[in-house]
């Protein structure tokens, strides 16, 4: 059983990694900064693979410490897609208060295609950025549950 719990939690992780990939490259649809940042530590928590194979439960808790570390980045995402609160500065719209036409054109010339403080796309009031929260805490939780089934 706890086999198979670490195969769906590995299964959550690469579905995930392969599904905003689908949406980049197939969907046309450039990630931003944030949604970069949280699919590093799904590729870390794919490492969990060595619980399968070594039947260490420290790889499970690198399984859940990286799904739950996206988790973390991906409800901070949705906090400034929300405007909750502000993103980093490489992210949102910048302040064109008191620029010069030179500098404005220099200053959009050097912005981001994509912002981190919009919702791009959305399904049943939540963003990609909360989906991948909600997954990524649930992958957390099958990696926790795989050490109880020791």
């Amino acid at each position: 059983m706890q086999r198979q719990v670490q195969l769906l939690a590995l299964a959550g992780s690469a579905g995930l990694l392969l599904g905003a990939l689908a949406f980049e490259y197939i969907g046309g649809m450039a990630p931003c900064p944030l949604c970069i940042w949280q699919r590093w530590p799904h590729v870390v928590a794919l490492l969990g693979a060595g619980a399968l194979v070594l039947a260490s439960p420290i790889f499970a808790l690198v399984g859940a410490l990286g799904a739950a570390t996206s988790g973390g980045i991906a409800v901070y995402h949705t906090g400034v897609e929300r405007r909750w609160w502000s993103g980093p500065e490489s992210c949102g719209a910048p302040d064109v208060s008191g620029l010069s036409a030179d500098q404005l054109l220099a200053q959009i010339m050097e912005a981001p295609v994509v912002r981190c403080d919009e919702v791009p796309w959305e399904l049943l009031g939540l963003s990609m950025a909360s989906w991948n929260a909600v997954a990524s805490f649930g992958i957390a939780a099958l990696w926790l549950a795989s050490l109880r089934l020791r």
